[in-house]
């Protein structure tokens, strides 16, 4: 692809990526820098660590092997599995897309595993569930790491043993599918914590495959503004032929959070408002971290205690609840409960007693509260000299 020009801008090459027209043309492109399969979107690139990425797909598709794909979202997670389906020999069979999150927790065996008539209320007819509809094909589940625990021992069954039942129903049902899962989880974080099954983790993660961050393969952002420039142009009947080299140099070092999802959605802005043959994109929305000076490096472990701690003060030490600070940080109460102990975070002691009230302690001694009761720790307890009890001589 051309990236530059007489005139010192980036020229918008009108065919930036190759065509393929068949699976045969896709497993012969995967070790290139851009694919494009049968109603494939391109993977558009040249880095190492996109080349490292493909070369992976290349090795794991002609298997049958479960792929777990790893990446932050917006990386690209299911056009791989796309990838690895069409250069597959299931390529001719059905691949069947499910995002765990997107599905309530009390439909998704239904959906997975269909159910038969009146296996609950509203259930008029037998339902063919995802599994089934993928058979000699591809199933791809995303967001894996939402997937709730009473269905993980589920999906490990039919994983393992190729067979499930409806729900509702008690005949086996035999099933030839290729799973693919993606996450931009931790799951191994996760095992550790009790949110995932062990077993499930290690029968998923045949072989994993990591996408890369778009800010650590900064090297494609060039290929990819020009991709997409070129791409809605089409759309909008526009003929934007320049990318100035500024705007360009903008768009190169900016981090991109939501990474190429949310470079593909500037662009189709940047697009729109354009007038003319030069991209105009709004550069001002880009919000640019300051330049600091850096800072001394902490571990992992430091960085969650640190995080976990401001948020308890910020939250009063309120744990549950909507406005606790498990649900301000996304996670549990019980697994902020864990991490705490984890991480040795323990609550100051305070003052239980306001220093406006009228009270003996209001000066500023410390308690230890536990429960109900609060122990003053300030000052060491005063011994009082235990009397004898008296008896009645009966006189």
């Amino acid at each position: 692809m051309a990236t530059t020009c007489a005139s010192a801008a980036f020229a918008v090459n009108p065919n930036p990526c190759f065509p393929m027209e068949d699976a045969t043309s896709v497993k012969a492109a995967l070790g290139a820098s851009e694919l494009r399969g049968s109603g494939l979107p391109p993977i558009v690139g040249n880095s190492a660590a996109l080349r490292l990425v493909l070369s992976q797909a290349q090795v794991v598709a002609p298997t049958d092997a479960t792929v777990l794909i790893n990446g932050e979202t917006g990386t690209g997670k299911e056009l791989i599995a796309e990838a690895i389906h069409k250069c597959s020999d299931r390529s001719k069979g059905p691949f069947v897309k499910v995002n765990c999150a997107a599905i309530p927790a009390g439909l998704l065996e239904s959906e997975l595993f269909g159910h038969e008539r009146g296996a609950y209320t509203g259930a008029v007819a037998r339902s063919v569930g995802r599994f089934e509809r993928a058979h000699r094909g591809t199933l791809f589940l995303d967001e894996i790491g939402d997937l709730p625990l009473e269905m993980q021992p589920k999906l490990l069954r039919v994983i393992q043993e190729r067979q499930f039942e409806r729900l509702g129903g008690t005949a086996p049902i035999h099933t030839d599918v290729r799973v693919i899962v993606a996450t931009h989880r931790n799951l191994f974080e996760m095992v550790n914590e009790g949110e995932f099954r062990a077993d499930l983790f290690y029968r998923l993660s045949v072989f994993p495959i990591t996408l890369p961050p778009l800010r650590e393969r900064r090297e494609d952002i060039a290929l990819l503004v020009a991709h997409f420039v070129e791409l809605f142009g089409r759309r909008m009947g526009k003929q934007i032929k320049l990318i100035p080299p500024e705007t360009m140099s903008a768009l190169s070092s900016y981090e991109w959070p939501g990474n190429i999802r949310e470079l593909q959605n500037f662009i189709e802005r940047s697009v729109i408002l354009t007038v003319g043959t030069v991209l105009r994109p709004p550069l001002a929305e880009l919000k640019k971290s300051p330049t600091t000076a850096p800072s001394e490096a902490i571990t992992l472990e430091e960085a969650q205690r640190e995080h976990i701690c401001k948020t308890l003060e910020v939250t009063r030490w309120v744990v549950a609840g909507p406005d606790g600070a498990a649900s301000r940080l996304g996670i549990k109460r019980t697994t902020l409960y864990f991490r705490m102990r984890k991480l040795g975070i323990l609550r100051p002691h305070r003052n239980p007693f306001p220093a406006q009230q009228n009270c003996p302690d209001a000066g500023g001694n410390f308690y230890r509260v536990l429960g109900t009761h609060a122990f003053n720790i300030s000052k060491p307890p005063v011994e009082t000299e235990q009397k004898p009890p008296t008896t009645d001589s009966g006189n």
